[in-house]
């Protein structure tokens, strides 16, 4: 999700830097680290960088935060990325956006075996923005913002962007397991299931 293990060597686990790096920044006094959420993605070594541009967000979704993110949106400018610089909120929401879309894509797709992004997204896109929905409904009352209108296009349009990528719930604790926390939380007080969507699908297939 976020470009951090160039810079910080102490991260556990690299893997994670395509996950909610929140709570770990905070935990090290990093809240308000300067951090990219980089949509852009390279197919293999000496292969030009494939923009995350994409037909409701032409402009591209690449973007940063902090105090250096005008520098870095030069150097990806100059490179001939896309990035735009957002102040905190507005890079939370995108942030949560892409974590919805990570979690929610990778879920459904594994439910339906050899089934790439592509196809969750064509065939079966009834169970993806039902998830969508829910996990965006949890993340918003979780950190009391409000997403945009159009968040199960944009994720969709993503996801035509990049139907290639195979699907399957990896980096748990980074991705599905944040959703999972809040279920757990709202559990432990007594309080409904945020998530049932994604807690019944992540039981279905034993990854809890």
């Amino acid at each position: 999700m976020m470009i951090l293990k160039m810079f910080f060597r102490l991260l556990p686990d690299p893997d994670g830097a395509n996950g909610m790096l929140e709570p770990w920044l905070e935990s090290k006094g990093l809240g308000d680290a300067d951090q990219v959420l980089a949509y852009f993605a390279i197919s293999k070594l000496g292969e030009p960088p494939v923009d995350g541009k994409t037909d409701t967000n032409p402009e591209g979704l690449t973007a940063a935060y902090g105090k250096w993110s005008s520098a870095i949106a030069e150097r990806l400018l100059a490179g001939g990325l896309s990035c735009k610089v957002l102040n905190k909120e507005q890079f939370q929401k995108q942030m949560l956006e892409k974590l919805i879309w990570i979690a929610a894509f990778m879920l459904v797709g594994a439910r339906h075996p050899g089934a790439n992004v592509g196809a969750v997204e064509k065939e079966y896109q009834s169970e993806v923005s039902s998830l969508i929905k829910e996990l965006a409904s949890a993340a918003a009352a979780e950190k009391k913002l409000e997403f945009d209108e159009g968040i199960e296009e944009r994720l969709c349009a993503y996801s035509r962007a990049v139907a290639h990528f195979p699907t399957a719930v990896k980096e748990f604790k980074w991705r599905n397991g944040w959703f999972y926390s809040l279920s757990e939380k709202a559990i432990s007080e007594g309080k409904p299931d945020p998530c049932p969507l994604h807690t019944a699908w992540l039981k279905e297939l034993k990854v809890i």
